[in-house]
């Protein structure tokens, strides 16, 4: 074009068409000569799709809990890999025999991932709410061989949703039941110890401190009480002691009271001679009142020959003056060991409600710490039986939900719109393929005719003269139409 600057009418364009009008066509008609090849030459392929309905539990969830609680999202991606993975799909397609021309060309390997891209599964995106329900194609050459494993692949789907729902009810009721053996274990450890310390510090524990007070008190009274007996008794022995001692120990008579008759110890008279004390206090001092005699008079001397008499006397009558034959002196004796074995009771007594005091004195004190360490164990055993009943209820609802699962009663993969033959093909789409390569041609033709126009160095008006030799055009010659035609 030698004039780029140049403004164009309708008319001109109108005349630039007529001009490069092959240049339009021929692109246009090889393009939709090609699209009409390639729809008559490519291979028809069919898509069967199914639709399937995610169906909630049957049972309200207020009552029993599902323990599958993934969204749908989820599962159908684990769901897809499982139906989709290479041992399913050999296995489908030895069942239908699919690909059969491809396998001599192509490894195992190839026709699962081949098979795998004609599989499609599509979730419906809705923002805010749970997806009720998803759909499953497959796209084959056959028209019944793609209805027939789009079906199976449904299946498929159906039985794998309910095995991996069922798989994690039952690992997470296992879980669950191994946590709880495990808490039991514990929270019977931690009662074993709070019992143990119970039995071994039995009467010392926090809640026995009042009791121990009221008890200490008693047995102090009690050993008060034990006291003043116990003091009681021992003046009644050293009284009791003192009378014996009077009777073994008398008050020694002089010898000027005189001899002869008017001498109790003179007189034959056993009741004379035992008025005085004991046997052996009389020989005693018979004995030493004659060794007195005998330092001032000779052995012939009367009150020598008396005192030797009165010693002969006292020998005879021996037995007359033991005083333990006395009544009195047996009855104080009685009295002395009734008291002496009181006084040994009260102390036994005394000592054994002592050591009481002291061992409830012990436990008093010792209550803050039993209160610290009680406190302690009670606060990890509440702690593990809060977490034992917690693991108990949720074990209980996993069990539940397990159940539910095995029943089939929880949510399900239903199939609504079983995948019926297809009529159509879905692959070439004619229209779109005809629609796209109508334009292309078209637009192909379009830009082929501008680039034509832009190459073109003829003058086709004055003002292409003008630009080109730069003068002045004085007329122009109109084009002459052919009257004939």
């Amino acid at each position: 074009m030698i004039n780029p600057e140049k403004s164009f009418t309708f008319d001109e364009y109108l005349e630039i068409l007529r001009r490069r009008i092959w240049y339009i066509i021929l692109p246009f008609v090889l393009v939709m000569a090609g699209a009409f090849i390639y729809i008559i030459m490519a291979p028809r392929e069919y898509k069967a799709s199914t639709l399937v309905l995610v169906s909630p539990q049957s049972v309200p969830e207020n009552l029993v809990q599902a323990t599958v609680t993934s969204k749908i999202e989820e599962r159908l991606q684990s769901i897809s890999q499982a139906v989709t993975s290479r041992t399913r799909l050999e296995t489908i397609i030895a069942e239908f025999n699919l690909y059969e021309k491809k396998q001599k060309n192509l490894s195992k390997e190839e026709l699962v991932e081949f098979m795998r891209e004609k599989i499609k599964v599509e979730l419906p995106s809705q923002k805010g709410e749970k997806s009720g329900f998803f759909s499953i194609s497959f796209v084959n050459d056959n028209p019944q061989i793609a209805a027939a494993v789009t079906n199976r692949l449904s299946s498929l789907f159906i039985e794998e949703n309910l095995k991996i729902r069922e798989q994690q009810a039952t690992g997470t009721t296992e879980f669950l039941n191994n946590e709880l053996t495990a808490a039991k274990t514990k929270l019977d450890q931690m009662e074993a110890s709070v019992s143990d310390y119970k039995k071994r510090f039995m009467g010392g524990l926090p809640e026995q401190r009042d009791t121990n007070l009221r008890i200490l008190e008693q047995m102090q009274m009690q050993n008060q009480r034990l006291g003043e007996s116990l003091r009681a008794a021992q003046d009644r022995k050293l009284f009791i002691q003192k009378q014996l001692n009077d009777l073994e120990q008398p008050v020694s008579i002089p010898v000027a009271m005189g001899s002869g008759k008017d001498n109790p110890y003179l007189n034959n008279s056993s009741m004379s001679v035992h008025a005085g004390g004991s046997y052996e206090t009389k020989k005693d001092a018979l004995k030493k009142e004659l060794e007195d005699l005998r330092t001032k008079y000779t052995e012939n001397h009367p009150d020598v020959i008396a005192t030797k008499k009165k010693l002969a006397n006292l020998e005879n009558h021996k037995d007359t003056f033991n005083i333990k034959a006395d009544p009195r002196y047996k009855e104080l004796q009685n009295q002395l060991t009734v008291t002496s074995l009181e006084i040994k009771r009260l102390n036994d007594e005394s000592a054994a409600v002592s050591a009481q005091v002291n061992k409830y004195v012990s436990r008093i004190e010792q209550t803050p710490a039993r209160e610290q360490d009680m406190a302690s164990l009670l606060r990890e055993y509440e702690s593990t039986k809060a977490a034992y009943e917690t693991l108990l209820k949720k074990s209980q609802d996993a069990q539940q939900a397990e159940n539910l699962e095995k029943r089939q009663k929880g949510e399900q993969f239903k199939v609504i719109d079983p995948a019926r033959v297809p009529e159509l093909p879905f692959s070439p789409d004619i229209p779109k393929i005809l629609l796209i390569s109508f334009f292309a041609g078209l637009a192909g033709g379009l830009v082929l005719a501008f680039i034509r126009e832009q190459m073109d160095r003829s003058f086709h008006d004055a003002a292409d003269v003008e630009v080109s030799l730069g003068i002045k055009v004085l007329a122009t010659i109109p084009k002459i139409e052919d009257i004939t035609s």
